[in-house]
């Protein structure tokens, strides 16, 4: 194809001659065909039935509804943005990204859809996949996770490696991956967003899954907000806290000789005397008096 004829190539639906501008300088060569097989960095028109979905899509999830506006769109406007694809063979690509606009452009019974073709390998398909939708914020918290976990068994990549290439924080890539340790009610819950990742981080902190499910189903049938769930983890944590043997040991036998005391101070004052002590030895005592009489007599004991 000659480059006065790439120039002037036209296509129905929205992608005509001002593509390769708003595509920066990559080539746009209208229509695949034998002489643009085995190129990269271009732009082509190629067959709908030639491309097969992306094995490594993160996304598993298409709201159908969405799919069918943006379907009706394509119809109007056409591709506005093309797909990325990697060439397989002569007659075959697959998708890297763009899959949404790749299925709703079948609903909208297009032919061809215009695609850049790059080369990539198995990791980087998996890691631009992830990227890209991350970058649309169009995973949810579980789908994210399982991109993340995917990333890190099958590409080799340490926790560390795979923060730098998504652009997060360590920390950010803990927390995802920490919820795949959720019992699967919870985590399809988390992704049809019946809860939210505030959720479903305090439900991890519960140490058994039983508990996890019971504190799960009260905060879906009372609608319940993070801060109150955090409140009731905190308080199961509390409850399960064992304390310390010789603690108690100590404490118990504080509290024998304060009763003593109150004892003692009951009998030489002739009145219920209350002595509050806490653990480190502080508190206070109070003498209680029902009339002046009472309160002269306290004090001459007292001599005061």
């Amino acid at each position: 194809m000659s480059d006065n004829k790439n120039s002037t190539a036209k296509r129905k639906g929205g992608l005509g001659r001002g593509l390769n501008s708003l595509l920066e300088g990559n080539k746009y060569t209208g229509k695949i065909d034998s002489t643009t097989l085995n190129s990269v960095n271009t732009i082509a028109d190629i067959a709908i039935d030639q491309i097969q979905t992306n094995p490594f899509q993160p996304r598993t999830h298409f709201d159908q509804a969405a799919l069918e506006e943006l379907a009706e769109s394509i119809k109007i406007q056409g591709i506005i943005q093309p797909i990325t694809v990697r060439q397989l063979d002569q007659n075959s690509f697959q998708l890297i990204s763009g899959e949404r606009r790749y299925q709703a452009a079948k609903i909208a019974g297009l032919t061809t859809i215009p695609a850049y073709i790059r080369k990539a390998d198995d990791q980087q398909m998996l890691e631009m996949a992830l990227i890209e939708n991350i970058q649309r914020e169009s995973l949810n918290a579980i789908e994210i996770a399982l991109s993340y976990q995917r990333l890190l068994t099958e590409c080799s990549l340490k926790q560390e490696e795979l923060g730098d290439r998504v652009g997060k924080k360590r920390t950010t890539v803990t927390n995802y991956l920490r919820l795949l340790k959720l019992p699967p009610d919870i985590q399809i819950a988390l992704r049809d967003n019946l809860i939210t990742m505030g959720h479903a981080r305090a439900l991890i902190n519960i140490d058994t899954i039983e508990k996890q499910l019971d504190v799960f189903k009260k905060v879906v049938a009372e609608e319940l907000s993070v801060r109150k769930v955090e409140e009731l983890v905190r308080n199961l944590q509390n409850a399960n806290k064992k304390p310390d043997p010789q603690q108690k040991l100590q404490f118990n036998k504080y509290e024998e000789e304060v009763k003593q005391v109150e004892s003692r101070l009951s009998t030489q004052f002739g009145t219920k005397i209350m002595v509050k002590a806490n653990n480190e030895g502080k508190g206070e005592i109070k003498i209680p008096f029902v009339s002046v009489e009472e309160l002269n007599r306290i004090l001459e004991i007292l001599n005061y």
